[in-house]
């Protein structure tokens, strides 16, 4: 009965979704999110696709999961990382006062092909990660709403991919819009309703919800608390969806939507970590990324609306991240003629790519945020210095601290392969925090070291 309520709800939103996505798709539309007419997105059009496309599902349950273990540490931890919509909005603001239409636009300016190549390195496995990580998601959901069939995962993970396909391919960046504002609207309504429910269970406790240590003790999500702070300024120059949707309006309304984005966003994200935090408190035992536990915990009706909550954030963040693979293929890396055409193929190998990793069998959600927020670090010491004190940086500079971030995501990737005798002991989030601190010192001295005359911008 849950099985069949889920599937059926979520086809309405499917379909709700094929149905305001724009008839006919336009260049400008497909890359660059205009309307038929040419309009540039509204503020409130920006700002509910910007909030349902960070809220995906993956941060959902990396929120509950977090929240389960360390309390409410862990869940204001992973809300820290929505504070990237401040530092993005600064960020943007900053890159388009310089007259840059893109973070590739203005790296090209100081570093040439190679430091653009680096970056667009980095962001093309972010994107990657972000269909990845949500399809495994939309697997996990069904493999507990369908216990009994063997096949449930694969099937729903192939069956999502294709339709959330069809759709971006049609209307590209225009339709991804378009049906955010669906998707967020039907998700604040569905979510709202089982966030009401759980605070008015007779259990509920909102002291001890604020004051819970987690399962696990509240030290190691004070680590992660400090590890978001450190990767919270790089962070959103990486994620090519937050910057896409930086560059589509006028810089007053794109300021506002970054700052309505932030507030909404982190409050969605603390709202579903006390979901997390409540079944630590109950004594519930951890099963299947917290799925398995929220059936035996819930009534039908409340299981249902957060695995529907879940499964509408994966699709909305999906098409936008096919999107910005589109732009990042041809706008940027310039494999293909700006056409239709050449967009919907970049597309199709993004989703199978992404589907072929989450079908492989790979069940880690959390690394995966990790390893790209590490790997993005070195553009702290890049942006401070050389965006926000206009410092001239040397190549060299910026390639010792790319590569230093880049060494720092392996190591933490691989932290129990050859780097286990490297890094400090302790728990992995310790490490995480050691790691981040060296990228930052080793990128913060080569960056300072090279920055010998201001820039001319």
């Amino acid at each position: 009965m849950q099985a069949t309520a889920i599937i059926a709800l979520f086809g309405l939103v499917i379909l709700a979704s094929l149905l305001v996505a724009p008839r006919r798709a336009t260049i400008e539309g497909f890359f660059r999110g205009a309307s038929v007419e040419g309009a540039a997105p509204g503020l409130w059009m920006l700002v509910l696709s910007q909030v349902t496309t960070w809220i995906f599902a993956r941060s959902l349950m990396n929120s509950a999961i977090l929240g389960y273990f360390y309390g409410i540490w862990g869940t204001l931890a992973y809300a820290a990382y929505y504070g990237s919509f401040l530092t993005g909005g600064f960020i943007v603001g900053r890159l388009r006062a310089n007259g840059a239409g893109s973070v590739q636009d203005w790296l090209s300016g100081r570093f040439g092909a190679v430091g653009v190549g680096c970056y667009n390195l980095v962001i093309g496995l972010r994107l990657l990660s972000e269909v990845f990580a949500n399809l495994l998601v939309v697997g996990l959901i069904f493999a507990a709403a369908l216990p009994e069939m063997a096949m449930a995962q694969d099937v729903a993970i192939v069956a999502v991919a294709l339709l959330g396909l069809g759709y971006s391919a049609w209307g590209g960046l225009s339709a991804a819009l378009r049906t955010d504002v669906v998707q967020m609207l039907v998700f604040l309504l569905v979510f709202a309703a089982a966030f009401v429910a759980l605070v008015l269970a007779p259990g509920f406790d909102l002291g001890a919800v604020l004051t819970a240590p987690g399962k696990s003790g509240a030290w190691n999500g004070q680590v992660l608390l400090l590890v978001a702070f450190l990767q919270v300024f790089s962070y959103p120059a990486h994620d090519p969806v937050m910057m896409d949707r930086g560059f589509l309006t006028d810089m007053a309304t794109t300021r506002r939507s970054f700052l309505h984005a932030f507030w909404i966003s982190a409050l969605c994200i603390i709202g579903f970590g006390f979901f997390g935090i409540q079944a630590g408190l109950v004594g519930a035992e951890y099963e299947g990324q917290l799925i398995g536990t929220w059936a035996g915990m819930f009534p039908p009706w409340l299981f249902v609306a957060l695995l529907l909550s879940l499964l509408i954030s994966a699709l909305s963040t999906l098409d936008s991240a096919l999107a910005s693979a589109a732009r990042l293929v041809v706008d940027e890396l310039r494999l293909g003629p700006r056409t239709l055409a050449s967009g919907r193929i970049a597309m199709v190998v993004f989703m199978a790519a992404g589907a072929a990793l989450t079908l492989w069998g790979n069940q880690t959600l959390f690394d995966a945020v990790a390893v790209s927020g590490t790997a993005s670090m070195f553009l702290t010491p890049v942006l401070l210095v050389g965006l926000v004190l206009r410092r001239q940086i040397a190549l060299w500079s910026y390639l010792v601290a790319f590569g230093a971030a880049m060494i720092g995501a392996w190591a933490y990737f691989d932290r129990d392969g050859i780097f286990a005798t490297v890094l400090p002991e302790g728990h992995k989030y310790e490490q995480l925090l050691a790691v981040c601190v060296v990228v930052l010192a080793v990128g913060f001295a080569a960056v300072l070291l090279g920055a010998r005359r201001r820039g001319p911008g």
